[in-house]
């Protein structure tokens, strides 16, 4: 799955949602990579599910629900906000925005430099 092949063609956005968390880690920067590779210059990518900022988790329910993914599979649970970074920084991807949405969720916008 990680290896899979990604389309060719440059997008203008990429969109996920409630993803990065039920994915591998491993599945999750290959998600980054590919999409890095196929968005034009200035493009986006918006995922959206609910993450952590330095380790912490924004919500209780948040940090409940994460115990019960891991306990499921143990590659899986909610990602901090600063691996992603270094994932969009290694895809040539920069944060442009951070979105509050609702229960406790965030969407985040990538642009591709």
């Amino acid at each position: 799955m990680c290896e899979d092949e990604w389309p060719h063609a440059g997008y203008d956005a990429v969109f996920s949602a409630n993803t990065a968390h039920i994915m591998s880690t491993a599945a999750v920067a290959a998600m980054f990579s590919g999409v890095g590779r196929v968005l034009h210059p200035g493009a986006q990518f918006l995922l959206y599910g609910p993450f952590n900022y330095h380790g912490q988790f924004t919500s209780p329910s948040n940090r409940d629900f994460d115990a019960r993914l891991r306990a499921y599979d143990p590659a899986m649970g909610v990602r901090d906000v600063a691996w992603l970074t270094e994932l969009a920084t290694a895809s040539a991807m920069a944060l442009a925005e951070d979105i509050e949405m609702p229960v406790n969720n965030r969407l985040l916008i990538w642009q591709k430099a």
